[in-house]
């Protein structure tokens, strides 16, 4: 088994070409699965939040987006195998379903975006098929009726892998909500993919990501949005640290 405890919840101990034989298979056997991708933030607001805490329990592959999770890992001695972040994981699956003829849905981010990600991926990936793209207004999920109608599009495009990038916990609840209506044999929270995919939002340098400074790169580009998050919000990680690792020791 690949699937470890880590701190508040459990994380699949994978490498990436393991998480794509992992999603390939899931999508063959087409049973509404969907995957999460745990960073600090997630950690952080799942020590609170009971329904994202109900999301992360069904999940049928829980994945390490971060180097700050493979630290802490080793520093309780049960190291996870390798970060796969979502972003990295996006355009590999993206290849994926090109080469074995998956379709893909995109939903989310601001309007435009979704359509022009899907755009320059299928640039770089010929046989790509985006069966749909939507961006939904803000607030959209208080609305039943535009519930509905993202609903009814995406179960009538007849994908098999289904991007959902609406920031997390609410892309989380999302598909939690709606997987087993929507059909849809695999599906992703895939957060500021989208963005960086229509090259709306600059990613980090590659030395920056295997570093583990990508979030002082996210802050430099958003600092009104981001300084919270990271600097206030996701500090509490350390407490955390603390909190689990006397509870694993006892």
């Amino acid at each position: 088994m690949t699937r470890m405890k880590f701190m508040n919840t459990e994380v699949d101990s994978l490498n990436m070409p393991e998480v794509l034989d992992r999603i390939d298979k899931l999508i063959q056997i087409k049973k509404n699965s969907y995957v999460v991708t745990p960073n600090v933030d997630h950690i952080v607001q799942l020590e609170k939040d009971s329904e994202l805490q109900k999301v992360y329990k069904n999940a049928d592959l829980i994945l390490a987006d971060g180097k700050p999770l493979i630290w802490i890992s080793n520093y309780y001695k049960t190291p996870i195998k390798e970060k796969v972040s979502g972003s990295d994981l996006f355009p590999l699956l993206c290849e994926m379903a090109g080469k074995k003829g998956y379709k893909m849905f995109f939903l989310g981010a601001a309007e435009g975006v979704a359509a022009r990600a899907a755009t320059n991926l299928k640039k770089r990936y010929s046989n790509l098929e985006v069966a749909g793209v939507y961006s939904p207004p803000f607030g959209f999920e208080e609305n039943e009726e535009e519930v509905e109608k993202i609903l009814q599009m995406i179960i009538k495009s007849d994908v098999d892998i289904l991007i959902v990038g609406l920031g997390a916990p609410k892309q989380e609840k999302f598909i939690f909500k709606y997987h087993d209506r929507l059909n849809v044999p695999i599906s992703l929270g895939l957060g500021a993919s989208l963005d960086f995919e229509a090259g709306n939002i600059k990613r980090a340098p590659k030395w920056m990501q295997r570093s583990g400074l990508e979030w002082f790169f996210r802050i430099t580009q958003d600092p009104r949005r981001m300084f919270k998050r990271y600097i206030i919000d996701d500090l509490k990680i350390i407490r955390l640290v603390r909190k689990y690792k006397i509870k694993n020791e006892a």
